[in-house]
């Protein structure tokens, strides 16, 4: 600051310097001032960077952690989705800190679900009374039958036990005997019988062997190689080559039964889709390690329901758009955007969702989330929207029953639902599992919501699932398809083998009679009285 006092005893030219010299100082503290406010926002942009890749960075930890956890769940915890009060079970590898519960959650959490149940007798059951009995009489020797008293015994009863005992299959040989005629007049002409036609012609392959040869690959996931070797070991060489070309022969003869089955599924209007992986080792423009897949439909009126797989290279979308091209109802499915992609085509195509994928990814939440307390409560009240749809397939309630119920007793479940999902959608992260589990539900919602308008639909996929499971189950076995028409031809006999088995019927039995009477048939009629849901009636 500048001295008057001193400014006096100055001449103008020193107080022109000095007043300058103030000036340069003050702009020098202004500058400095400057730069330190610079520094300072300069410092908190870096500690606000800092923060957010902090947070990035736990939020990443989390993630790695909840995957982490849920491997080791994977490999060593048990695979169902049955809800356990964790109170009492605890979560497997559980080293998360506990949420902070609210009364909702605790009344949750403290409610333990014990389902009903009947106990099973124990022993042996009885063996089936339409199997043959051959008896083995066991009786004493002359001697044994006098008593020591000198009395000859009498006999008085039968103490009777079954063993079970099987005979090895009965192979045969058809030896066709054709009965030559000839004129011994003209001595020009000559005829000779005809055998109807066959399965695959100029072929050793019968109805029988074609359909003992399919159902064991494709009922109970045989591969071909080790049927080679079962022919072998009973002295019948039929090489691999030969079985797989009586597979894709078979499947060209029964393609017409799975375009009626298709035509069953999309006539009526409640329907399910899926999709699941095949490898297929020789594919145009692809490696032998990339993934096909093979898709799933579903439907038809419940006495004609039907189930046809389709092969495809890819997961397009298009795939499942073609299909439900001029479709109109409902499709059950999971959550995959080609079935979305395909309702926006289609305005009369109405998607119904999967609640139990929801409590798949819940469940998954419980086993490693921080948040465990909320993923419990979810996991309890769709438990008891499950509750209700059990209930409902004891007692055999009709649709217009089940929709009542439905929206007595579900419809507020789900309301409440909708609620909390909002509520915590904010306090959680969307990179955890708990956040991951609430946005899909919130996702999925208005499909989810869509059982409730028809009392024919269910709240689940399962259906369907089951569908595809016996299919991953024989590529556990088999592994990969060779081809492109092996693929195809798999998809053909899946599809009606699964068929038979939603109707109860024996795919042996129906393959047998079906491979034999395909070559007569000429007219529709014909081709619609030899599918499964119509022999089941035929063999009653």
């Amino acid at each position: 600051m500048i001295n008057t006092a001193e400014l006096e005893s100055k001449s103008v030219v020193e107080i022109s310097q000095i007043i300058e010299n103030y000036e340069k100082e003050k702009r020098n503290l202004k500058s400095e001032k400057q730069t330190l406010q610079s520094e300072k926002q300069t410092l908190q942009s870096e500690k606000q960077t800092l923060a957010e890749k902090l947070e990035n960075q736990e939020t990443l930890i989390n993630a790695l952690y909840e995957k982490m956890h849920l491997l080791k769940h994977w490999r060593f915890g048990k695979s169902a989705e049955r809800y356990c009060d964790p109170v009492f079970q605890g979560r497997l590898f559980d080293e998360a800190e506990p949420a902070e519960n609210t009364p909702e959650i605790e009344a949750a959490e403290a409610e333990i679900a014990v389902p009903a149940h009947k106990r099973k007798k124990g022993g042996r059951k009885s063996l089936p009374e339409n199997l043959p009995r051959v008896e083995m009489i066991h009786d004493l020797s002359e001697s044994e039958k006098l008593c020591a008293c000198g009395c000859e015994l009498a006999h008085i009863g039968d103490e009777r036990t079954e063993q079970f005992d099987i005979i090895p299959e009965k192979l045969q040989v058809i030896v066709h005997v054709h009965k030559k005629y000839s004129c011994k007049g003209c001595q020009q002409t000559i005829k000779t019988a005809k055998k109807p036609q066959q399965a695959i012609p100029n072929s050793i392959a019968t109805p029988g062997l074609l359909a003992h040869v399919l159902s064991r690959k494709f009922q109970y996931h045989l591969p071909l190689y080790r049927q080679e070797k079962m022919f072998h070991a009973i002295g019948v060489e039929i090489p691999r080559a030969t079985l797989s070309h009586w597979v894709i022969k078979a499947s060209e003869l029964l393609q017409p039964l799975v375009n009626l089955l298709e035509d069953e599924i999309q006539d009526y209007d409640i329907a399910y889709a899926d999709e699941t992986t095949v490898q297929v080792l020789k594919e145009k423009d692809k490696v032998a390690e990339s993934k096909s897949y093979m898709w799933v439909f579903g439907g038809g009126p419940p006495e004609r329901f039907s189930l046809i797989y389709h092969y495809h290279p890819s997961r397009a979308h298009q795939k499942a758009i073609d299909f439900f091209t001029g479709y109109e109802g409902y499709v059950h499915c999971d959550g995959y955007q080609a079935y979305q992609n395909a309702a926006k085509l289609n305005q009369n195509m109405i998607l119904a969702g999967c609640w139990y994928h929801v409590r798949r990814k819940f469940f998954d939440a419980a086993k490693v989330s921080k948040k465990a307390g909320i993923a419990n409560y979810f996991l309890k009240e769709i438990q008891r929207l499950s509750r209700i749809e059990r209930t409902l397939l004891d007692e055999k309630c009709t649709p217009e029953k089940i929709k009542e119920v439905r929206a007595e007793k579900a419809k507020p479940i789900i309301k409440k639902l909708k609620t909390k999902l909002d509520e915590y959608l904010s306090k959680t992260s969307s990179q955890s599992a708990i956040g991951k589990a609430i946005q899909y539900t919130l996702n999925q919602w208005s499909k989810l919501q869509t059982y409730l308008e028809d009392g024919r639909l269910e709240i689940s996929t399962n259906r369907i699932e089951r569908a595809i499971k016996p299919f991953a189950i024989g590529r556990k076995n088999w592994l990969f398809a060779n081809s492109v028409p092996g693929a195809k031809a798999a998809a053909i006999i899946y599809s009606l083998v699964q068929t038979c088995e939603a109707h109860k019927v024996d795919p042996y039995d129906w393959l047998r009679y079906a491979l034999a009477e395909l070559p007569q048939c000429e007219t529709v009629e014909q081709f619609e009285a030899l599918l499964p849901f119509h022999f089941k009636k035929q063999i009653k």
